[in-house]
């Protein structure tokens, strides 16, 4: 499967496995700063918006944001675009064997150096979901990666690496109102 397709791919498994079902609040393709100054206008692949509860102000307002990013390959992860972390809570969605390449650039600081230099108002706190198929275990998907194919059977996402909540630089207005300006 090409960058391309495996890209709508993870887009499609996260709308299908994280943000189904009454009470999801998310936007693809979310613009922060679209008319920037300096620098560029940054763009999160998906944010959710995920409130303590829906009966009161007060657990409205202690909701929380969550980025995704989508990276089909290594390539794609260093490539300059994305990892736009603005969330307290961020996840980069890949394939296994994606993860597998990164893995010892997890490990060394190499990719935390790349996200300092090309994002730098990025939260270091972010996790990591791999597409697994629905039956698997994700010690076995580690082992022996399936390769990717929507039409395969049914597909899941698992956190292979939890992500630790962290604080948010950005109000909760600014970033409801661009998920709403998002369209979706």
């Amino acid at each position: 499967m090409d960058r391309k397709k495996t890209t709508e791919f993870l887009g499609n498994l996260l709308v299908s496995d994280r943000f189904g079902g009454i009470g999801k609040y998310w936007a693809k393709e979310v613009s922060i700063d679209p008319w920037a100054a300096k620098g560029k206008p940054k763009r999160v692949d998906y944010m959710q918006f995920v409130p303590a509860g829906q009966c009161s102000v007060s657990d409205i307002e202690k909701g929380i944001f969550v980025c995704y990013e989508i990276k089909s390959c290594k390539q794609d992860v260093y490539s300059g675009n994305g990892l736009n972390f603005l969330g307290e809570k961020n996840y980069i969605v890949t394939t296994m064997e994606c993860y597998k390449d990164l893995l010892q650039d997890f490990r060394d600081g190499t990719f935390a150096r790349h996200l300092h230099e090309v994002a730098p108002e990025s939260s270091s706190h972010f996790g990591i979901m791999v597409a697994i198929p629905f039956m698997s275990e994700l010690t076995d998907e580690f082992e022996n990666p399936s390769k990717v194919d929507w039409e395969s059977g049914r597909w899941k996402l698992a956190v292979i690496q939890q992500c630790v909540s962290g604080l948010r630089k950005r109000p909760m207005t600014e970033l409801l109102f661009c998920m709403l300006r998002s369209g979706h």
